[in-house]
């Protein structure tokens, strides 16, 4: 079978600023689902690590690029050589709701359309990450909370995942959306980041971080504390400001430097 019924990709002649546009068709959508792409210039390798980003609540694709300037934090930080060169693909959730909550719910699996299908869209219609072996998973907010679950879910996808200003429990979706919580459940679905965490011995390095003044910031820290009590290795960082895009885009750079620099640091 075929991983996609129909792809689409952005004409060259009309990209600007490094930023492609993919739409594929998947069985775990039951429909179409859209990444927006950010691809370095110059460098000539068909390797490129790939990083995905998660958006939040009410947003799609090109949030972290035209809200976040996701795109412009990497090439500024590549071009200085603070990291090295990678794609950065900005998925949809799948634009169920006011958010999927990248959960298995009403016959889509919108948890493997971003640990499955955004990874293989990206190597088969990007030549730059054609052969890429490495992937690493950031996001924020509801994005936050798929980060760390998936990385939990699906440990052996990911070199590192880290997250921002996340929910870490389910019932924290109902201060945000407009369906009911019980629309995200499925029987066989473990909910809350922690009891993940606890039934996988193999995670890859995690990192999350969240403002003082979020409203989140509680959730976090009794993360923070569940997660050491349990001896699961992570990093945990509280930094001023609160659940808006300033906050995100000045600290997107602590998780690419968390993926890249601090890699380095620990392997040597």
């Amino acid at each position: 079978m075929k991983r996609f019924r129909t792809t689409e990709l952005s004409d060259p002649r009309f990209e600007a600023d490094g930023l492609r546009f993919i739409t594929v068709k998947t069985r775990h959508l039951r429909g179409r689902g859209d990444i927006c792409v950010f691809v370095p210039s110059g460098y000539g390798r068909t390797d490129l690590p790939v990083v995905t980003l998660l958006h939040g609540v009410y947003g799609s694709c090109w949030c972290w690029a035209l809200k976040g300037g996701a795109h412009r934090t990497a090439a500024r930080m590549i071009a200085a050589g603070e990291i090295p060169p990678f794609v950065l693909a900005m998925p949809s959730d799948g634009l169920w709701g006011d958010g999927s909550g990248y959960l298995p719910h009403h016959g889509r699996d919108f948890g493997r359309w971003i640990c499955e299908d955004v990874i293989d869209a990206v190597r088969l219609l990007v030549p730059e990450a054609k052969n890429s072996r490495e992937n690493y998973l950031g996001g924020l907010s509801m994005g936050g909370y798929g980060t760390l679950r998936l990385a939990g879910e699906y440990p052996a996808v990911y070199q590192a995942a880290s997250a921002h200003s996340s929910i870490t429990r389910l019932e924290e979706m109902a201060r945000f959306v407009e369906e009911p919580v019980s629309d995200y459940r499925e029987t066989d679905t473990i909910e809350d980041v922690i009891d993940l965490f606890r039934n996988e011995q193999n995670l890859p390095r995690l990192r999350f971080d969240c403002g003082s003044e979020d409203e989140l910031v509680s959730g976090n820290r009794l993360l923070h504390q569940q997660l050491t009590e349990a001896r699961i290795d992570h990093v945990y960082e509280e930094f001023s400001g609160g659940h808006e895009w300033s906050y995100w885009e000045e600290h997107l750079v602590d998780s690419l430097r968390f993926f890249f620099v601090d890699e380095e640091l620990d392997s040597d």
